[in-house]
């Protein structure tokens, strides 16, 4: 943050532009959904700028559209040239766009397949791409785009963990209908996936596989899709799965900073 003695000259071996980009990005973020509408003083006061230096900034970037003059106040709001640079943005921080180099890394790290998931509206999940690996003996899905049911195997449990709503208590409440003994114990892995971050499935849907997955989170901090690594049996267990949970977390983050996601600025603000 920029302190008001910042104000008087920029620190020294700093371009003067550079610094005003600074102040000017510290200005936008300082709006959020707690915050849509700000006062210059506040603005001064959320950066640490000067009230002068705070309105001058302003002034600039109304001129160009990126703030806008709320309706008879003289605060302001994020401005209407942002929509298309938000639209922009988001083309390119799509998971198809953003996942394949990722996967290709934790692929060559692990040396095995990895795989990226997502949970449907049904819901149902959905293996959306895959990074085979090199190995002779190697898993290879081959249903990609198909539906699966969320509560069987490493990625669905993950997703479905973390659905919004009330999708995961629907999902267990049709599943006690018909096995309830099963019902009650999905509920206890899924509150053990949320306990531990990640999944683990041995030979669960596919025989012969065992599968680790982590979450994948975008710029709202929800999860977007589940990031995995899936292994035959005849190679890896649960040790060898569980040793493999930090490079396959530091993959989800790396592929979550791609989609945006800030981990320490994700969590919805206090007004």
């Amino acid at each position: 943050m920029t302190t008001p003695e910042d104000d008087a000259a920029a620190p020294a071996g700093q371009p003067s532009g550079v610094q005003s980009i600074d102040r000017a990005v510290s200005i936008l973020t300082a709006f959020s959904h707690a915050r849509p509408v700000l006062g210059i003083s506040e603005l001064a006061r959320h950066t640490g700028l000067t009230r002068g230096t705070a309105h001058r900034l302003v002034s600039a970037l109304a001129a160009h559209g990126v703030l806008a003059q709320a309706p008879d106040s003289t605060a302001y709001s994020l401005g209407p040239r942002l929509l298309g640079l938000a639209d922009s943005a988001r083309d390119q921080l799509s998971l198809n766009v953003q996942a394949p180099p990722v996967m290709t890394w934790l692929r060559d790290q692990t040396e095995e397949t990895v795989g990226l998931h997502i949970l449907d509206t049904l819901p149902s999940r959905r293996t959306i791409a895959q990074v085979e690996s090199l190995q002779p003996l190697r898993r290879t899905y081959t249903d990609l785009g198909a539906a699966r049911p969320p509560h069987q195997g490493a990625p669905g449990k993950l997703l479905l963990a973390h659905a919004p709503g009330t999708t995961a208590q629907d999902v267990i409440s049709e599943l006690a209908r018909s096995d309830a003994a099963l019902a009650k114990e999905i509920a206890a892995e899924l509150d053990q996936v949320r306990a531990d971050g990640y999944a683990i499935s041995l030979e669960e849907r596919v025989k012969g596989v065992v599968a680790l997955a982590v979450p994948v989170h975008d710029h709202k901090g929800a999860v977007a899709a589940a990031l995995s690594v899936s292994i035959p049996a005849v190679r890896a267990g649960h040790p060898e799965l569980i040793a493999l949970v930090p490079t396959a977390q530091q993959a989800a983050a790396k592929l979550s900073h791609r989609l945006g996601h800030d981990p320490e600025g994700s969590a919805p603000e206090q007004a």
